[in-house]
């Protein structure tokens, strides 16, 4: 099998900070999650993660006017200057400093804050906050947090000293200019607003006289700010509820603020949650909602002034409000603490992952959205299962002691199952029909069955001395229920059999986790010691062993004493998954790395080894410390607990080395670590459950800065003009041949395409079979972005009824034939989802234009009556 997955997406996490950006066409939006960036199309309600990294999480992106270069700015002030359409960095930049702001100029040819430098600008007396570019990109205003804004040129003018406002009473965060130039509004903390006219400065003796009445229409921008004299012109001050020290204990302050010249539009996010949405200059609210618990991070407005973009870094909330309408265009939050757990679908469209924050979320592999979150449970969720033959019921279990089982089709929690004493439950397990699911306790070392139909609790199987750590059924369903606990022994269950007989084998550590490969006849399991140890359950031995904590080890916490290549200690795996052809195994656990094992015929050979994350701001990712961050008290400042500035409330501290929370805990680096991984029933793809979020790994990156070139069978005659002469010549079966030859996707959809529609069942009867399968996994990914549904179902239909019968007996292919037919299967129920929600959606117009179309033929019958009698 292929291991070349690569980075695809991050599902589990829409927003950690940063402020938040709209292309230039209005359509989608970038959002910083941890240090990679996120972009969401909001037309085509899809997303994807871009590969590349910061160092850090990031502070601050900005986007040019051409929508050609994206910069993103990390905590440390370390930058990345990245081709936007192809996902390449471009350049390395280190200001020294934290960045609080970076801007491109409107005509795209100077960039704030971004080297090299072309001229540094002093003047305020604390940090800078934001940055506002003028239409003309001759000028700029800035604000700082010592209450007062700045007004600067590009080039130097003689004569010009840049102009101060000031008279705020608190951080100005935001500044902005007006579309004719004549006005400039800031924003401080403390709810004013400031409205400031320019009067041009005349000779001596002679009165000031409006800007507006004396300007001429050709004078530059520059000119203006020149002769103009500035003043505050009105104060207004935001009427927000809360905002009143008397009637709330917890005032509401401007976080943050934005302006769409335009329309004159003067949107601002509190603390409290609540965005409003001001008419300028007359200061007339027009809209004011309440959006989030928790103060909103950052906020943008779309060109076109239709879309308001919200994030809540708290909550991990990403919002778009269209408020003409008064209606979300999208809403999405990622789970509030860690991801505990994940479960694909049998048919791979979606993703079940539970979490600390007692959530189970439904994302689209698709589109990478949440399209839905059940919130019953009370305490973390410790499992979630898909039934293997059944996509619309989902279990999980939790710590609070229950079971549910939940309906996707009607997105309800139709079941709960509980034990007769209140326990917590570690895992949970599902039988292959569907009709049986298990869970394991920590309390009483006990394992539950209960009937899905019923509800009724079956048996309670009992045998362990140590809570039960982990629970899965046979595949091939053969009645057997294999467990793992502490007390170091693997039980295998046959559990509807009238004896319940278990068969015992003792390991060498703890149990933390197992698989049952595809075929059901060898059991993979992973113990505390770091060794994974394969059982052959038919002849009750041992087959292999593979010592993975060497290949796990690597990457240095804070705090440790020791070096990366000596942290082997406490390092194992937490999670394991087969591949669906059972010849290599994924394994993650307490490590920035997840590795994959061939293990055929027991070799256990490691054949690629991923990093997860190179967040420094994640603890555990680095090989070494620096020891300039290590203070005369010989502590790792890094460490420490430290306050932003920017923090209007206390953090609730909790007690020193809890494990859960939010940021609020002394030790606030979270460690990188994956809990859960999972391969896609495609084999194309694997997710896991990490500290940065749902990450998915693929070998379909359609977004990837490089295309693989992965050719075989290659001649020096064969290349891509060759190809497409053959193509030209109309010797259609051999161009197909010689582009899956080339294995260049591009040529291979240009020769697919150019198949006429009278000869594709005439190429496909002369196909040789070892061209089979990536014909079908060509087809089956090509059909989900083509606009030409009938084309793609015709080749569908003629490789299924040609070699129908190959495929069945298996053939052609070998291990990657299932997974193939998975993918066409996919993409024709993709297909038939979109074509019947368009249908429903526009029966109304489909019956109006049959009723139309019958009225004017009956019309025209009639009339050819009259003329018949009139003849």
């Amino acid at each position: 099998m292929k291991a070349n997955y690569k980075f695809s997406n991050i599902c589990g996490t829409v927003y950690r900070q940063g402020n938040v950006v709209f292309t230039a066409d209005g359509n989608s939006l970038l959002s910083p999650v941890g240090n990679r960036v996120s972009v969401f199309d909001l037309v085509n309600n899809k997303s994807f993660t871009f590969a590349f990294e910061n160092r850090k999480n990031i502070a601050r992106i900005a986007l040019s006017s051409d929508g050609n270069v994206l910069i993103s700015v990390d905590e440390d002030g370390r930058a990345l200057l990245v081709s936007f359409k192809r996902g390449v960095v471009l350049h390395h930049f280190n200001f020294k400093k934290p960045v609080k702001d970076v801007s491109f100029s409107p005509d795209g040819k100077q960039q704030s804050r971004m080297g090299p430098t072309y001229k540094t600008y002093t003047g305020h007396m604390d940090d800078v906050i934001s940055i506002l570019w003028a239409k003309d990109s001759q000028c700029f205003i800035t604000t700082s947090r010592d209450m007062t804004a700045r007004l600067f040129t590009l080039h130097p003018v003689e004569g010009y000293r840049p102009k101060t406002f000031a008279g705020h009473r608190d951080a100005v965060l935001g500044a902005f200019f007006s579309t004719d130039g004549n006005t400039i509004y800031t924003v401080s903390r403390d709810g004013a607003v400031f409205s400031w006219r320019g009067k041009v400065e005349a000779d001596s003796g002679s009165e000031d006289e409006p800007i507006a009445s004396t300007s001429n229409a050709a004078a530059s921008l520059s000119h203006k700010i020149i002769h103009t004299r500035w003043g505050v012109h009105k104060r207004h001050y935001f009427n927000v509820p809360g905002s009143n020290v008397s009637t709330s204990s917890r005032p509401a302050k401007v976080i943050t603020t934005a302006f769409h010249a335009s329309s004159s539009l003067l949107v601002v996010g509190f603390s409290t949650g609540i965005f409003g949405l001001w008419e300028m200059p007359a200061f007339t609210n027009l809209h004011t909602l309440s959006i989030s618990q928790e103060s909103i991070s950052s906020l943008a407005v779309s060109p076109s002034g239709e879309w308001l973009a919200f994030g809540a870094s708290h909550l991990g909330q990403l919002l778009v409000w269209e408020w003409q309408s008064e209606s979300y265009i999208l809403k999405q939050q990622g789970h509030f603490l860690d991801l505990n757990t994940l479960a694909y679908a049998p048919d791979g469209q979606t993703v079940a992952t539970g979490g600390d924050d007692g959530k189970i979320k439904i994302w689209s592999t698709q589109s990478s959205f949440c399209y839905v979150t059940f919130s019953e449970h009370s305490a973390p969720v410790t499992g979630v299962a898909f039934a293997r033959y059944g996509t619309n019921v989902l279990f999980s279990a939790s710590l609070d002691g229950t079971v549910r089982a939940y309906d996707l089709v009607r997105y309800r929690n139709f079941r709960t199952f509980t034990s007769p004493s209140p326990v917590q439950f570690n895992c949970i397990a599902v039988d292959p029909s569907g009709e049986v699911v298990a869970a394991g306790s920590t309390d009483t070392f006990e394992i539950f069955l209960w009937s899905v139909q019923t509800g009724k609790l079956l048996d309670i199987l009992t045998g362990h001395e140590a809570p039960v750590s982990t629970l899965e059924f046979c595949p091939e369903g053969t009645n057997q229920l294999a467990s793992g606990s502490w007390d170091r022994t693997v039980r295998v269950w046959n559990v509807f059999g009238r004896s319940h007989a278990s068969e015992s084998f003792t390991l060498s550590s703890d149990v933390l986790t197992l698989a049952w490969r595809p075929d059901g006849k060898e059991l993979a399991v992973s113990t505390l010691d770091g060794q994974i140890t394969f059982l052959d359950v038919a002849q009750s031995k041992q087959t292999n062993v593979i010592n993975g904590r060497s290949d796990i080890s690597g990457g240095r916490l804070v705090d440790s004493r020791t070096s990366a290549a000596n942290s082997t200690a406490g390092k194992s795996f937490n999670s394991l998954t087969y591949t669906a052809d059972g010849k290599c195994i994924l394994a993650g656990g307490n490590s920035k790395y997840v590795v994959l094992y061939d293990v055929r015929e027991g070799e256990g050979v490691l054949l690629r080894k991923f990093t997860i994350s190179e967040n420094l701001s994640l603890d555990g990712t680095q090989e070494f410390l620096d020891s300039r961050r290590v203070n005369e008290a010989g502590i790792n400042i890094d460490s420490l607990m430290i306050q932003d500035e920017d923090e209007d409330e206390m953090r609730t501290e909790m007690l020193p080395g809890a494990q859960r929370g939010d940021l609020s805990i002394r030790r606030y680096r979270r460690e990188a670590r994956t809990k859960c991984v999972r391969f896609s029933p495609t084999g194309r793809a694997w997710a896991g459950a990490s500290t940065e979020g749902l990450l998915i790994y693929s070998l379909d990156a359609s977004h990837s800065s490089s295309a693989d070139f992965d050719p075989f069978d290659l001649s020096l005659d064969l290349t891509p003009d060759s190809v497409l002469s053959t193509l030209k010549s109309k010797s259609y079966l051999t161009a197909l041949i010689m582009s899956f030859r080339l294995n260049e996707q591009a040529l291979i959809q240009k020769v697919f395409e150019g198949v006429p529609r009278g000869d594709i069942k005439l190429v496909v009867r002369q196909l040789p079979l070892m061209y089979l399968t990536p014909l079908l996994r060509f087809v089956g990914t090509h059909l989900k972005k083509t606009p030409h549904v009938e084309f793609g179902l015709l080749w569908v239909n003629a490789l299924l009824m040609t070699h129908g019968r190959t495929i069945k007996a298996g053939g052609v292919g070998g291990g990657d034939l299932p997974s193939v037919l998975r993918v066409v299967k996919a993409a024709l129920g993709e297909c038939e989802e979109t074509i019947s929600r368009l249908c429903d959606e526009n029966i109304s117009s489909l019956s109006y234009i049959v009723d139309q179309s019958r009225l004017i033929r009956q019309q025209e019958q009639k009339e050819g009556g009259d003329v018949n009698m009139g003849d």
